[in-house]
């Protein structure tokens, strides 16, 4: 069965706060994602106060599998399902880059210990939402859960392949 693919470019807000703290002295968070990618450079001020600034980061790709129509099932069901998004330092620097940006929970988890800079959750937008439960009614198949039988042992210990008493050594 070959897997599906389904990409779609949406466009990143983030807001950079000023923190007190003495190690660094603001923080990044992602504020929304927007379900059509504007005409907006990269990196544009959308608003600033006076502890916070709202930037248009750019457009990033939500990839979906055919594989992963489970994850993003479970997303969907969860009431409020959110995106993940992921940025990282360029070279170390104070600039940041899209890494990822993902709507489903379990690479959304594994992005908590991928070693990015930034990592957080925006609320799904319902265009997006949509999108994704009219790919998971297309390509989902329910996947049976098949428990591992574990291999018996003979009274010695020995444990047969086929789970089986050893018959070579005269074992009924």
């Amino acid at each position: 069965m070959a897997m599906t693919e389904s990409p779609r470019q949406v466009g990143v807000v983030l807001r950079r706060r000023s923190i007190d703290n003495p190690w660094i002295d603001h923080m990044w968070s992602p504020v929304m994602i927007l379900d059509e990618v504007p005409a907006t450079a990269p990196w544009t001020v959308l608003s600033a106060e006076a502890d916070a600034t709202i930037y248009y980061a750019g457009a990033a790709s939500i990839d979906l599998f055919s594989s992963d129509t489970a994850n993003y099932r479970d997303n969907l069901a969860d009431g409020e399902p959110r995106i993940w998004v992921a940025l990282r330092r360029q070279d170390g620097g104070s600039e940041l880059e899209l890494t990822k940006v993902t709507a489903d929970p379990t690479e959304g988890e594994a992005i908590f210990e991928s070693g990015c800079d930034v990592i957080g959750t925006v609320p799904m937008p319902p265009d997006i939402a949509s999108w994704i439960a009219a790919f998971v009614d297309e390509f989902h198949v329910e996947r049976a859960f098949h428990k591992r039988q574990r291999d018996r042992a003979d009274g010695n210990g020995q444990r047969m392949p086929d789970g089986s008493p050893d018959e070579r050594r005269g074992r009924t």
